[in-house]
């Protein structure tokens, strides 16, 4: 059978190599024997997926992809244009779809993760209070939650646009949505979506003040497709504001058919040591049936457990610096 290949953005001032954020995964590849391909990731932004693969070799077969955060409509063109030069993507659109978006994941992992509920959008334009009282009814009516789109959080706006002290103040809770879409605005992706806060384990002392503070941010259930790799870098999961001293302790978990082939700390945190209970994940990862994706965990404060923070694809999630990543990558170019 033929070897993988991966495929990574190239560097917009020099088209003919890998962007500098994904240069060293691109050196350890071919350390390890295995070929790489550039794609102008511009151009799969803009809608010009037949130009953005050029430099794809044609007849290339089976293909990863490891860089930017793509909207799942752009994955589908990038996955289409390469199967018109024989190229296939070993992630099809549907699966990175289930795996990067959380409507599409939430099903498997519920009980596992934040109670969430959300309501679909095709602009940037607020649910309307029927909407919002319906997705928090879903949710209990009662207690904190969080609001994020299918993607990301606006944690660094944490009282502004992301945390909802009362899920039965519904003028609250219109506030901090609306405000939440006219920030995220163009870059809205999906829907709003309304979690369920739950408090994690932190590292070192926390930041002293009430609920709502940069603290509570660094310790609840929020996060952002597991770490999404965004096209200016990488998107903090919400565990928190990397400076936050408060942090949850999170471990990533990346998953090659349904398998663990490297577990390792969240990319906020490289140097802590974690150790994940991992007992009822590989299920529930079998059961989502994407190939390659990654989950993150958090333990929970009152010692009940560790949780599914975040699900993602494996293509777009941030690898932490400073681990060992070969083992990854040769699983990848043996799949």
């Amino acid at each position: 059978m033929p070897v993988p290949a991966i495929i990574f953005p190239a560097d917009p001032l020099n088209p003919r190599r890998p962007d500098p954020h994904f240069a060293w995964e691109a050196r350890m590849l071919r350390e390890l024997g295995g070929e790489h391909h550039l794609v102008d990731h511009d151009g799969l932004l803009a809608g010009r997926a037949d130009e953005a693969v050029r430099q794809v070799p044609r007849d290339s077969g089976p293909l990863w992809y490891r860089g930017w955060m793509l909207p799942s409509a752009r994955y589908a063109d990038f996955a289409a244009a390469l199967t018109t030069r024989g190229g296939n993507l070993l992630t099809s659109a549907p699966g990175y779809a289930a795996a990067h978006e959380l409507p599409g994941w939430y099903g498997v992992f519920e009980g596992a993760t934040p109670a969430s509920a959300w309501i679909p959008s095709d602009g940037a334009v607020p649910p309307g209070p029927a909407e919002l009282a319906e997705a928090a009814a879903r949710l209990g009516g009662h207690g904190p939650a969080i609001v994020k789109d299918y993607v990301k959080s606006r944690k660094h706006e944490w009282l502004e646009a992301c945390y909802v002290p009362e899920l039965a103040d519904l003028t609250a809770v219109g506030r901090v949505v609306g405000r939440f879409v006219e920030l995220q605005g163009e870059f809205l992706a999906g829907g709003v979506v309304l979690r369920r806060y739950e408090e994690f384990e932190g590292a070192g002392v926390p930041v002293e003040g009430p609920a709502g503070t940069a603290d509570a941010a660094a310790r609840c259930g929020v996060a952002d497709a597991a770490d999404t790799v965004g096209p200016t870098g990488p998107e903090h999961a919400d565990g928190g504001p990397p400076e936050s001293g408060g942090r949850a302790v999170e471990a990533r978990v990346w998953w090659l058919d349904g398998r663990p082939v490297l577990v390792g700390p969240h990319p906020d945190a490289p140097r802590r040591a974690v150790e994940p209970d991992l007992t009822d994940v590989p299920a529930l990862v079998r059961r989502l049936g994407c190939r390659f994706v990654t989950t993150d965990l958090a333990s929970r404060a009152d010692g009940s457990g560790w949780r599914v923070v975040e699900v993602g694809d494996g293509q777009v999630s941030e690898l932490p610096r400073g681990i060992d990543v070969s083992g990854l990558l040769a699983s990848l170019i043996a799949a």
